[in-house]
């Protein structure tokens, strides 16, 4: 049994962009959605995120309308080019070998994300993380392969949300925090700080302003784990 716990944030922590804004804009280049006008909503909603000021509820309509619209058939094969046009070509030796340490070292790793579990499963496994914790989507039969109805379920895995999931999560394993002699939390986000305090081991990685400046007074190590910045979604 594991006696560490390593949790990681995923969009501009293991990834040099953000996923859920990568994926709309992607779904803009395939005149999915309303062109600019949707790509324009998404990143003011990321521009609110990135701010500490973020209005989930509203976010997540916008976000997850588009899951509706489509067959789930069709949303897959369009995520399938997202992966190799977009994710895949993303994803660096230095998260993959971030991963590995923790995952040779035998620690329980899982991603903690607020971002939605169809756009973040399958990065999850091209990164070799078995467990996900993201937000999770409703469907209109209320199972796991089922067509989406654009809404979320359950909790939000977003500010504290994300520490109500990952113990409801451990919880579910027969585990909790307590079980683990040593816990990290990887994130870039002024938003993971609830959770960043919850470990035993924060790590303020790639971090935004805000969380580099409360890094430096809570004297939590900073990770660079691409170097200065990351690349802007496209």
């Amino acid at each position: 049994m594991q006696r560490n716990l390593a949790l990681f944030d995923l969009d501009h922590t293991l990834l040099p962009l953000d996923s859920d804004q990568a994926w709309a804009h992607y779904l803009v280049r395939l005149g999915v959605v309303d062109g600019a006008r949707h790509a324009d909503k998404i990143d003011r909603y990321y521009r609110a995120y990135a701010a500490g000021e973020l209005d989930m509820d509203a976010y997540l309509d916008a976000t997850l309308a588009p899951l509706a619209s489509h067959p789930r058939a069709q949303l897959e094969q369009w995520h399938a080019q997202f992966m190799r046009d977009v994710i895949v070509p993303a994803i660096r030796p230095e998260a993959r070998a971030l991963i590995a340490r923790h995952r040779d070292a035998g620690d329980l790793c899982c991603i903690v994300t607020a971002t939605n579990e169809f756009v973040t499963a399958p990065i999850a496994s091209a990164l070799g993380v078995e467990h996900l914790l993201a937000i999770r989507l409703g469907t209109h039969d209320g199972t796991a392969g089922g067509e989406y109805t654009g809404k979320s379920v359950g909790i939000p895995s977003f500010r504290e949300g994300k520490i109500a999931r990952a113990h409801a999560w451990l919880a579910s394993l027969g585990r909790s925090f307590e079980d683990f002699g040593q816990s990290w939390f990887y994130s870039d986000s002024i938003n993971d700080v609830p959770l960043l305090e919850h470990v035993t081991h924060p790590v303020a990685t790639n971090p935004d302003a805000r969380l580099a400046e409360l890094a430096a007074v809570r004297n939590w190590p900073v990770l660079q784990l691409f170097g200065e910045a990351g690349v802007a979604a496209g």
